[in-house]
């Protein structure tokens, strides 16, 4: 039996302090991963379903058989280890700002994501995403200007609800129109939201993209005894 609770990992970094933690969770049995930036809590690793799909649910979109993949955002890696569970991507990008998140993964300090950073075809870009989009040289300075087939990103709660103000341009007609500029012909763009669909980002996705589809997703909540949902829009 582990211990109950276990701060695993503290850092300061520009965004405030983020720290990772290993409880118990006695209504599930099971040993919980969380990441608190501040005081908000990022990610849990007891609610996994909705990052998994915005990985499947992007990747079904592309009838290649070969696919260069794009993360935006690494947390707790679910997202990219589901990316990597498609044999047909060929590489896979994660770009995460924050130093501390990508020395987790280099430790394998996740039970369930495991490897995830040794994979021969994982990238892990230390670098603001943001920033990057809205660069002529893209998501990796070692290959400026380099296209992916999809983008997936899972950072901010929704796009309403952003964990920096610099963050909110992205989401308007102009800054997703600088994230088509680094995709490829029928490239995809994945977005997860912490809550339900929001017909004005809807709309807004309409109006860059050909297709555009909000998908809510629903998970059992063990906490609650309930069903939770988050929603993962897929455009093309």
């Amino acid at each position: 039996m582990s211990a109950r609770f276990e701060e695993l990992d503290w850092s300061d970094t520009p965004m405030g302090e983020i720290s990772l933690r290993r409880r118990r969770e006695p209504t599930a049995g099971v040993d919980v991963f969380e990441v608190k930036l501040g005081d908000e809590f990022l990610m849990s690793s007891l609610f996994t379903v909705a990052e998994r799909e915005l990985a499947h649910l992007g990747l079904a979109e592309l009838s290649k058989e070969e696919a260069d993949v794009l993360v935006g955002g690494l947390g707790l890696g679910y997202t990219a280890q589901a990316v990597l569970a498609d044999p047909a991507v060929r590489s896979l990008v994660v770009v995460e700002a924050l130093d501390a998140v990508i020395d987790w993964h280099q430790r394998d300090l996740f039970p369930d994501t495991v490897g995830l950073a040794s994979d021969p075809r994982t990238s892990l870009q230390r670098g603001d995403f943001f920033a990057m989009c809205d660069s002529e040289d893209g998501f990796v300075p070692s290959a400026p200007g380099r296209h992916f087939d999809a983008v997936l990103l899972d950072v901010d709660h929704t796009p309403r609800h952003v964990l920096h103000p610099s963050h909110a341009r992205f989401y308007t007609p102009d800054g997703l129109r600088g994230l088509v500029r680094h995709l490829r012909p029928g490239g995809v763009f994945g977005l997860w939201s912490d809550g339900p669909p929001d017909a004005g980002f809807s709309e807004v996705l309409a109006a860059v993209f050909a297709r555009s589809t909000a998908h809510t997703v629903s998970f059992p909540n063990p906490l609650t005894g309930g069903t939770s949902a988050s929603t993962v829009y897929i455009a093309s």
